[in-house]
């Protein structure tokens, strides 16, 4: 008989493993989900997975597009990834990435038509902001209360959509869009709008902020007393009140890092690619960026790693949308099995299969 047995150590090996077995499953589980609904597998895999890359018809439009996806995963997913370790789960980052959107967003259009180079920064210090004042709300509750940072955190994301649809339809509606929802276009107004610095390579300050906060994330983390605290947070909270770690400073700290990225990434989002306050303006980077932190084992260099293929996926499902007329759910849900399958194997890191007799059981 086979017995689950929990290990002495976690195995480094089978860490390693997980995330490369997972995309592995995923590819396998989405090929058999893309064949239940009549298209070929092989071929879907290879559009999601190969076309963006190395295709010469799509690959000059996908590449940089990979990038302006993978910039917010990227600056949210290392946010949370603090939390994560320290054994705080903040759940709620779309809601902290889109009112960092708005905040920053309001900024602007109330210096509307201003030309001055400081209205971008200034943008940028609102987004980053309204990400943290979100934030702030349910880990002042969680310190002061002991409220369930997981319930608190997600349960504003909801709030913060009611808010992004009356900001589009009333408060930042164009009044000059004929009564249509949404902003002015931040995109066509060159001082408060996020352009790319290299021409159709896809990298804007988005992605240069999203590169910073993985360095510094890795030099906090490895080299910085700061990370110890954390990781002994997370591992052993009775030992971390006995070396000195004061429980409420960790959880306004993971709030303040993932709430103030999160806002960035908004921000970001809303003066570049997305260039305008709409009521779908959110279209699920603070959840998705979970997936990437757990790829990336919440570890910097991994999630810059995962957010680039978390990217691959969603140009790629966009591809295979438009090619081969896959349902976007079917891209949604083949989206989720990584982190089915990257949950599920990474049990095999702290337990194993262990092959017992029935006399020994």
């Amino acid at each position: 008989m086979l017995r689950l047995e929990k290990r002495p150590q976690p195995s480094r090996l089978w860490t390693a493993l997980t995330p490369i077995l997972a995309v592995l499953a995923t590819m396998v589980a989405g090929g058999l989900l893309f064949a239940a609904l009549g298209k070929n597998p092989v071929e879907a895999i290879r559009v999601i997975f190969f076309d963006p890359l190395f295709n010469d018809q799509v690959a000059s439009f996908a590449r940089p597009q990979i990038l302006v996806k993978a910039g917010p995963l990227i600056l949210i997913a290392i946010g949370l990834s603090m939390g994560f370790r320290a054994g705080i789960w903040n759940i709620g980052a779309e809601g902290q990435y889109i009112m960092g959107a708005i905040f920053g967003a309001a900024v602007g259009l109330a210096l509307y038509p201003m030309d001055h180079a400081l209205i971008f920064p200034l943008m940028v210090v609102a987004g980053a902001l309204g990400g943290w004042l979100w934030a702030m709300i349910p880990a002042i509750l969680k310190i002061a209360f002991r409220t369930n940072e997981i319930l608190v955190s997600l349960l504003l994301v909801y709030v913060a959509e009611q808010i992004l649809a009356s900001a589009a339809l009333d408060l930042l509606r164009n009044p000059d869009g004929g009564g249509f929802p949404g902003s002015r276009d931040l995109s066509e107004w060159d001082t408060a709008s996020n352009l790319e610095l290299i021409a159709g390579s896809g990298m804007h300050w988005g992605v240069v902020t999203a590169f910073i906060a993985v360095i510094a994330a890795y030099v906090m983390l490895s080299r910085h007393i700061l990370g110890v605290h954390l990781r002994l947070a997370g591992q052993a909270p009775r030992a971390a009140r006995f070396a000195g770690v004061r429980p409420g400073m960790v959880v306004f700290l993971c709030f303040t890092v993932s709430g103030v990225l999160a806002g960035l990434a908004g921000l970001f989002e809303v003066t570049g690619p997305a260039g305008q306050i709409s009521i779908d303006f959110n279209v699920g980077y603070g959840f998705t960026a979970i997936i990437v932190a757990f790829l990336g084992r919440l570890n910097p260099i991994g999630i810059l790693l995962a957010g680039l293929l978390m990217a691959l996926t969603y140009i790629g499902g966009e591809l295979a949308q438009f090619m081969l007329g896959l349902p976007a759910a079917a891209i949604q849900a083949f989206q989720g099995m990584l982190l089915f399958f990257l949950l599920a194997l990474d049990m095999l890191s702290n337990y194993r299969f262990r092959l017992v007799t029935r006399e020994a059981v």
